[in-house]
């Protein structure tokens, strides 16, 4: 009877499984339309290169002779010891890092300043002032999200070239707001106590010291205003290590000055001063050479190159044209010429070029473009001499293919190619989405892109629902000629849904003057933007103009709820994750710079809330916004959700909420598969069903 029930049960359970299998295979990508590709991982010496092949999980690493093309088998270079465990340091301490000659680690541990002797293993405290407010060497939460960035998991000191010297910020936080993060765990909870000022509030006072190593001499301080309401970048010694070259901001933001500053006795001199009428960057990178240092500026209405002497008696621009996203990545060892990557040919793909440096007797005076063919080139390695680099080079149409270059002869030879065996015959079957890039001009003359993916199989006349993907944030374009895997893209594709990346003309693509218009307005140009877009798309006459989506995350966030509710007629549904709802919410070093302080644009602040744009929402006819949100996020805090919610049942909305709780900014694991099975939910029930 028992074995008779379960005969029965595999009877009715296998057609479900064969038809499971036969759904999960109509819905994944046929195989063998990419493989994994060998690529470049870092250069062992002039004609050496170390390659990685196989997949993510299980790689293989090759030594290869760019000369003979010849192959050795290596050890897994992330086995190979370095210096990189911390020797018997406290299990507080965090960031050790050590000094270029290899003497020395230097740390923070309970918000002090250390360096250790590996010697001796002699420890000297540098700092003594330490305390929950007082931060010596850990950068304050807006320093290390706005300024130094998350990669430095809150590091804020660099050693000088001669390892003699430290130098570090001093944060003095006690000012700066709390703001509470609640976390749900345990029985009763607790509150994280966050340092973060929001516009408008106080931001932590920093100075700038410098800390000698080997002898107790003190801490010297940068002679600079200390008591001015004001920002510092990232500093860069010079290769001597005799100097210290301090960047400084005013609160505005659109003042930036560079100050040399001797480490013995904290003597500081302005060599560099730039201002502009909207906000300018920090500088990120600094190639120095005999001449003085190489910086990369935009003052000039695109991004051009400049040679400034380390007196500031000489300031040279080595670029022309529409160059964006530049990267210096060094110069060759007789600094002859200069090597650099940069949007140049198109603002839709990176090229890697040189060009000679001032003073030296080169033939070709000009900038002298080094890769080929219409690629967009990453992962861009250039060997110690610079007469060789590898990239990975792809487009929208190409799978990625690592490649080999020489400066002086162009292309030697493809290293690895992502490229299946089947892709070519799939895509003649029509079984791979086609992706395209696509440009408009605006009405005042800028051009900016879109990535279309086109459902597989169309049919001439027929209108198609369409998902679009956005960030929006100022001079952070989502548009790349770049090639993405088809599993990213096939199953929309295969449900006939049209796929657009789209972008802005303050999203970098049309240099300052289009970022430039974005000041004090965050919020008007993007939404103007992408109805441009689907009025384009409209008129190719294959939109389904009812069944149109917006889905973004962060800023991404903020500006689908924008539009959901302020362009309902173009975007009536929307999926926004952890957007900044209303700019009052956010940073003050973020959010000011683009919009200045709440008290001095109050007009700005009002038309960029999407809190005070939800009376729109839904006027034109169904529309349905899903706002998604970690509890825990220390970023954009779940503040703007909470808000957002409130203001759309002030107004009588019908929205969807959705909470993820304890995440942080972004969903991760369990809460990241669910996520995207919501997000997939959500899209079926509104573009697909009737």
């Amino acid at each position: 009877m028992r074995r008779y029930a379960i005969s029965l049960i595999l009877l009715f359970l296998l057609p479900l499984a064969i038809r499971s299998q036969e759904r999960y295979l109509l819905e994944t990508p046929p195989q063998g339309l990419t493989k994994p590709i060998d690529t470049h991982i870092s250069w062992k010496d002039n004609r050496t290169l170390l390659l990685r092949s196989g997949s993510q999980q299980e790689p293989t690493y090759y030594l290869e002779d760019i000369v003979s093309g010849k192959r050795v088998r290596t050890d897994d270079p992330a086995d190979v010891s370095t210096a990189g465990i911390p020797h018997g340091l406290d299990e507080e301490a965090r960031n050790p890092t050590f000094s270029p000659n290899g003497r020395y680690v230097a740390y923070t541990y309970r918000h002090d300043l250390y360096a250790k002797e590996l010697s001796t293993g002699k420890v000297t405290r540098l700092t003594h002032d330490g305390s929950k407010t007082i931060l010596n060497g850990l950068a304050s939460w807006v320093y290390y999200e706005e300024i130094l960035g998350r990669g430095g998991n809150y590091r804020s000191f660099w050693w000088s070239p001669d390892s003699r010297r430290i130098a570090f910020f001093r944060s003095d936080d006690t000012n700066v707001p709390v703001f509470p993060i609640y976390v749900a765990d345990g029985q009763h909870g607790y509150l994280e106590e966050a340092r973060y000022p929001k516009a408008g509030d106080e931001n932590p006072q920093v100075r700038v010291g410098i800390a000698s190593v080997a002898a107790d001499e003190g801490i010297v301080w940068a002679d600079i205003d200390n008591v001015a309401d004001q920002y510092y970048g990232q500093p860069f010694w010079t290769p001597s290590g005799e100097t210290l070259l301090v960047q400084w901001m005013n609160r505005d933001q659109d003042e930036l000055k560079l100050f040399a500053v001797n480490p013995q006795d904290g003597a500081a001199r302005m060599i560099y001063r730039e201002k502009q009428p909207a906000w300018l960057e920090w500088i990120s990178e600094m190639v120095f050479t005999q001449q003085g240092f190489l910086i990369v500026r935009d003052f000039e209405s695109w991004q051009q190159i400049y040679l400034c002497s380390l007196d500031g008696s000489d300031f040279q621009r080595l670029t022309d044209g529409n160059n964006w996203g530049i990267t210096l990545h060094g110069t060759d060892p007789k600094e002859e010429f200069l090597f650099f990557s940069a949007r140049r040919e198109i603002s839709t793909r990176t090229d890697v070029y040189r060009v000679p440096l001032p003073g030296k007797r080169n033939k070709d005076i000009s900038v002298k473009r080094l890769t080929t063919g219409d690629c967009h080139a990453a992962n861009i390695l250039f060997a110690p001499d610079y007469r060789h680099f590898a990239v990975l080079s792809s487009n929208v149409a190409t799978p990625a293919r690592s490649l080999l270059y020489s400066v002086e002869k162009g292309l030697v030879r493809v290293l690895g190619d992502s490229r299946g065996d089947a892709y070519d015959l799939e895509l003649e079957r029509g079984n791979v989405p086609v992706s395209e890039v696509h440009f408009i001009t605006t009405e005042d003359g800028f051009t900016i892109p879109a990535i279309i993916t086109w459902p597989l199989n169309m049919e001439k006349g027929k209108k198609y629902p369409v998902i679009v993907n956005v960030y929006g944030g100022p001079d952070n374009g989502s548009v790349t000629d770049r090639w993405i895997a088809p599993a990213s893209r096939y199953y929309w594709a295969r449900k006939g849904v049209i796929q657009v990346t789209m972008d802005h003309r303050g999203s970098g693509h049309c240099g300052k003057p289009g970022l430039d218009m974005m000041y004090r307005n965050l919020g008007k140009w993007e939404v103007h933007d992408y109805k441009l877009w689907m009025d384009y798309l409209r008129g190719l006459g294959c939109v389904d103009n009812n069944r149109v989506g917006i889905t973004g995350y962060s800023y991404g966030g903020y500006v689908t709820a924008l539009a959901v509710c302020t362009a309902g007629d173009y975007f009536p549904y929307g999926i926004a994750g952890a957007g900044v709802y209303d700019w009052m919410f956010y940073d003050s070093h973020y959010t000011e710079r683009f919009m200045d302080a709440p008290q001095d644009n109050p007009e700005g602040y009002r038309n960029g809330s999407v809190l005070a744009q939800c009376g729109t929402y839904g006027t034109w006819g169904p529309s349905v916004l899903l706002v998604t949100h970690g509890t825990s996020d220390d970023n954009v805090h779940f503040q703007n959700a909470m808000r957002l919610a409130d203001a759309l049942m002030k107004t009588n909305k019908h929205f969807q909420f959705m909470i993820y709780p304890g995440a942080r900014h972004g969903y991760r694991g369990y809460q990241g598969a669910y996520s995207a099975e919501e997000e997939r939910a959500f899209w079926t029930k509104y573009l697909l069903e009737d």
